[in-house]
């Protein structure tokens, strides 16, 4: 499983949602910019529960998932949608949360809908075409 870390900023979407509408000030989006461990033997977006509450997320249905470190299984909240932003590229997902996440996990999921990639030279997050405009080739 590769692993590397990402330089990324999330918002909230509804407050973008509305900050697009002119019923909310662009600088009154909650965001957050934040380093996130890639792991692509992970698939889901996780972040902290300070995080989730600093965004403003409300968390929806819960999810059982293992814990790598020492195997325990924990319940986790899945948020409603964010945008995550990276360099000119950005996805709109949900992420899990729960007590005792103390980082940022980007998994698998974002990483291909993004189109990212892990430069095995470097151990760099690299856009799959390149860094500059990402051109989706179907």
């Amino acid at each position: 499983m590769e692993k590397a870390q990402i330089e990324i900023t999330l918002k909230n979407i509804a407050d973008v949602f509305k900050s697009e509408d002119g019923h909310l000030k662009n600088g009154d989006i909650r965001q957050a910019a934040v380093t996130a461990a890639v792991d692509t033997g992970k698939m889901q977006m996780v972040i902290t529960e300070e995080l989730c509450k600093k965004l403003g997320l409300a968390v929806k249905e819960e999810e059982d998932i293992i814990i790598e470190d020492n195997g325990r299984q924990i319940t986790c909240k899945k948020t409603e949608a964010i945008e995550v932003h990276w360099k000119n590229r950005s996805v709109v997902l949900t992420a899990l949360t729960a007590p005792g996440i103390e980082k940022v996990l980007f998994g698998s999921f974002p990483l291909q809908s993004m189109r990212l990639t892990i430069d095995p030279a470097t151990r760099e997050v690299v856009g799959i075409h390149g860094d500059g405009d990402d051109l989706l080739v179907i």
